[in-house]
């Protein structure tokens, strides 16, 4: 998948030679002023993984990864091949359970590890991003899509509205202790 968007970026799926730029933006991403509203691990737990673990975990959501892989890690690559954006779609299959022992109830697409350099945000590459999300997703059999965002990340919440994202209703708790929760946004067919 590569799509060229107006803007001067091109919307793609990583390649698995591509490690080394995933960790890059992650790294970048964990050390955003909202990091600890936007993601399950700090900087400093992802800057200690070995090479491997950023190999393994490009082949997984790389272009041509195995067949069922269930995973897909989308970039924006800007000017002069920078990476100035990315998110990855997991697939949900219905019967199972999610990360937060809550029940599948149909096959879906479950977007994480959303991030914008600063740069760019507002510039619609946002949208765009999700849109390969999304097109992704559902070219996998997902009958929705969802995310999960902190209540106090606006922006986030703001940037998933106008992606088409609604909240469900449902609140995840998260291991921080009591109220520390996240909301659920959805994108139904």
């Amino acid at each position: 998948m590569s799509v060229s968007v107006p803007g001067d970026y091109v919307i793609r799926s990583i390649r698995a030679d591509e490690w080394p730029a995933v960790k890059e933006l992650r790294l970048r991403a964990l050390r955003d002023p909202v990091a600890d509203l936007a993601y399950l691990e700090t900087y400093d737990d992802a800057a200690a993984r070995p090479d491997s673990f950023w190999q393994e975990r490009a082949a997984r959501g790389a272009e041509g990864a195995p067949e069922g892989s269930g995973v897909r890690q989308i970039v924006a690559e800007g000017p002069g091949g920078l990476w100035i954006g990315t998110l990855t779609v997991l697939v949900e299959e219905a019967g199972t359970t999610d990360w937060a022992g809550f029940a599948v109830e149909r096959r879906q697409g479950h977007v994480v590890g959303v991030f914008v350099r600063p740069e760019w945000r507002g510039s619609g590459l946002t949208k765009a991003l999700f849109d390969a999300g999304v097109e992704w997703a559902r070219a996998n059999g997902a009958e929705r899509v969802r995310l999960i965002v902190h209540p106090e990340n606006g922006r986030a919440r703001a940037a998933y509205r106008k992606s088409g994202f609604v909240p469900s209703g449902r609140t995840v708790p998260l291991a921080g202790g009591p109220g520390d929760h996240e909301l659920e946004y959805v994108l139904e067919r």
